[in-house]
């Protein structure tokens, strides 16, 4: 490279620098990296979304953006971290419906899911759907609550783990219809689905995502969705409020937060390109790969939805008795 061509690339190089920064400081951010708290490991749906929305945030303003996985705790000691980080825009955090459903579970968390986040914004949903293995021989909810109730107690279903958003919507689905079906919680995931798949477990609430290609293969049988509106992804299966489940609306939801006390312009800024990025037909094309629904909308919408999901879990977890492991 000549002289003449090194001073011109590093002059561009400089100018898009300085841009980067103008444009960091524009949106009342220093030059410093944002960093995207993932209480959880990578790889995951919540990583996924992180590192999505962080690589369309840094194209977008010129700023770093690094993806920081914090798991443990069951999403405690990652939410801990960005709770007590300073409010100043640098730090976020994107998280799951566990961030709220597990603070009735663990009265010690350590975190105020209400008092310690500002909400940015509610970025996409993912459907449950409650399944059976074929040997369970019914083809609708109405005939799995017949069965059940003609046989209380012997039906048993499986789920990852106490507390997980499979769980805990069989148990709100067990308050709803008053069937006496038996929770066997696994480790994880993969041998919950291993079992039903097996015939070992009849039932099980899957992510529509993981449900699908099992149903193609004709492994499971798809009974209802727990949203309020069916799946794009399968628009033949029914809701359970369909099925005559009144107001039942259980699903994956993922949002955006940043710490308490984060100035109100850089939330409302935080916001208006968070919904930019999740109008973008790529991002949509990869969440939906993913089996996941953009959403977006105003911050007050994904705060409501916190503390509306508080009051219906702390009383269903009371109801059925739930207990941390």
């Amino acid at each position: 490279m000549t002289l003449g061509r090194r001073a011109a690339v590093a002059s561009l190089a400089s100018l898009a620098c300085v841009g980067g920064i103008a444009r960091s400081r524009a949106q009342g951010l220093s030059e410093r990296p944002i960093t995207i708290v993932v209480p959880f490991t990578p790889g995951t749906g919540i990583d996924i979304l992180a590192r999505l929305v962080g690589e369309n945030l840094r194209q977008r303003w010129g700023q770093a953006v690094v993806v920081d996985n914090k798991p443990g705790a069951s999403g405690s000691i990652g939410t801990q971290t960005a709770a007590r980080a300073a409010a100043d825009g640098h730090t976020l955090m994107m998280t799951a419906n566990t961030f709220v459903t597990n603070v009735p579970l663990y009265p010690d968390i350590g975190y105020d899911p209400v008092a310690d986040f500002a909400p940015v914004a509610k970025v996409a949903t993912g459907d449950l759907v409650l399944v059976v293995n074929p040997v369970v021989k019914v083809n609708a909810t109405a005939d799995y609550l017949k069965l059940a109730r003609a046989q209380p107690g012997a039906m048993k279903y499986a789920s990852p783990g106490i507390g997980t958003p499979q769980h805990l919507f069989m148990e709100l689905f067990k308050l709803a219809t008053k069937i006496d079906v038996v929770h066997v919680p696994y480790r994880g995931s993969a041998g919950a689905v291993q079992d039903v798949v097996a015939g070992h477990v009849g039932t099980m609430v899957m992510p529509l995502h993981t449900a699908l290609p099992l149903e193609h293969a004709g492994k499971i049988k798809l009974l209802a969705i727990g949203s309020q509106r069916r799946s794009p992804l399968a628009g033949d299966v029914p809701t359970l409020a369909e099925e005559g489940i009144a107001g039942f609306n259980v699903d994956l939801w993922y949002g955006l937060f940043a710490p308490a006390r984060t100035p109100a312009e850089l939330i409302a800024k935080l916001n208006a390109e968070v919904n930019a990025i999740l109008a973008l037909e790529p991002v949509r094309v990869t969440l939906r790969d993913q089996g996941l629904t953009p959403v977006g909308g105003a911050p007050e919408t994904l705060a409501v939805l916190v503390r509306s999901d508080l009051v219906k879990w702390r009383k269903a977890i009371a109801d059925a008795g739930i207990k941390p492991e």
